[in-house]
């Protein structure tokens, strides 16, 4: 049979871990040195799906249970990584399948209404969903773990301080959150430096969030939150620091220049700026996957392309830091927490919702896990200024006291809730 003559033309070109394959006659086949995740293919067409494009044909497959996967799906990033020569053979193998095959197409949408709906795609699934496995701040980035047995709600708080000490915060200070989320940035940000702190979203749960937080802890006079895009933010605004965590890779293909282009604009001379984003090692369209069904309308940045960004708005790039190993070990620790909860999620939405997650949340761990993608924190001043601190020892100093009563936090992420 031709599509099983396919599948052992290319699973026979593993050299490093292996598949112990069930064809949908029942046959079992091993390819590898090594096997070490079993998989069941349950119909000749999924191969057809999975050469046209490796990604998306194999998500579809296992959300629809045509792929049945025994073991752990981060498997499948490791064997993936260790032979990289594969994937390129399952696409010149698609010329010999059925006629008539569309080419799959990605949507660009690079129009603020299209960046909109793209953000409320994801963020607007609902925040009954997000507070079954996110920490109790719901906040949805890269972690900071400082220690070996940190859980995931220090290593959270850890991240927010880290970023806020890097920005070198005084009290009195404007900081905009561009991407605020459910707000746990801009809220740590006024009651633990003293600064006035305003976040802009596209997605409406995330605000309807952060306006119950701000009201819970008292901040209103110190805090704000609009559905705003970053380029409509009004230009009379000036702010001495503009920050943005885990919404850069959203921004779409060909606009991360008008991102930077805001900032600049927003950001007053001698200002500081933190980018917190995805980076992939060249630039290439995004897991068609992803843009199918998790992240449509995005675009993973390289470091070389927004290092390229910054001279033209006269930023001076100042530090850089790599928390590739960190962003593994958050999604390892939100996946077991999104499998704990997995009969709740399905009641909310169905099997297949549950499945397509569980392949984003176990693809994703393997991607920084086995060095496909990373997470880059970069600082920059705009212009050339003396006011950070000649060395790193700023950064990684105690956190400051709490400006506020013991139990705050937490009683306002309840109230909020």
């Amino acid at each position: 049979m031709l599509e099983k003559r396919i599948c052992s033309t290319l699973f026979s070109r593993i050299r490093a871990g292996g598949l112990s394959v069930t064809y949908w006659d029942g046959a079992t086949e091993r390819y590898g040195p090594e096997p070490s995740l079993a998989i069941r293919l349950r119909s000749p067409a999924v191969v057809w799906a999975i050469c046209r494009n490796v990604y998306l044909g194999f998500g579809e497959g296992y959300m629809s249970g045509e792929i049945e996967i025994e073991g752990d799906l981060a498997e499948l990033g490791r064997i993936s990584a260790a032979n990289r020569h594969v994937a390129p053979l399952a696409r010149r193998l698609h010329r010999y399948g059925p006629h008539g095959m569309r080419r799959l197409g990605g949507r660009l949408w690079s129009s603020k209404s299209g960046q909109a709906a793209n953000v409320r795609h994801h963020y607007d699934l609902g925040n009954d969903f997000y507070r079954l496995w996110l920490d109790r701040s719901m906040t949805y980035s890269c972690a900071y773990f400082r220690r070996p047995d940190d859980t995931l709600e220090q290593a959270q708080e850890q991240k927010v301080r880290h970023i806020l000490r890097k920005l070198h915060l005084q009290p009195g200070m404007r900081l905009l959150d561009i991407g605020s989320g459910w707000g746990e940035l801009v809220i740590a940000a006024a009651r633990e430096h003293g600064v006035r702190a305003h976040g802009i979203t596209l997605s409406r749960e995330q605000l309807r969030h952060t306006r119950g937080r701000i009201a819970a802890e008292g901040l209103e006079d110190m805090v704000s939150v609009e559905l705003c895009h970053y380029g409509d933010v009004p230009g009379r605004e000036r702010f001495d620091r503009v920050v943005s965590v885990g919404m850069y890779e959203h921004v779409g293909a060909g606009n991360h220049p008008a991102y930077m282009a805001a900032v600049g604009r927003l950001l007053r001379q001698g200002g500081v700026s933190l980018l917190h984003t995805i980076t992939q090692l060249r630039d290439r369209p995004t897991n068609a996957f992803i843009e199918r069904y998790i992240f449509p309308g995005g675009r993973l940045p390289t470091l070389e392309g927004i290092l390229g960004l910054l001279p033209g708005r006269d930023f001076h790039a100042v530090d850089y830091e790599s928390l590739r190993r960190h962003y593994a070990r958050t999604l390892q620790a939100w996946y077991e927490r999104f499998e704990s909860s997995r009969e709740r999620v399905a009641q909310m939405y169905d099997e297949r919702f549950v499945r397509m997650w569980r392949m984003y949340l176990r693809g994703s761990f393997a991607a920084f896990a086995y060095g496909e993608l990373d997470l880059a924190q970069v600082l920059w001043t705009k212009g050339l200024t003396d006011s950070l601190p000649m060395t790193r020892e700023y950064v990684y100093r105690e956190p400051l006291a709490l400006l506020r009563p013991a139990g705050a936090a937490d009683r306002g992420l309840r109230e909020a809730g």
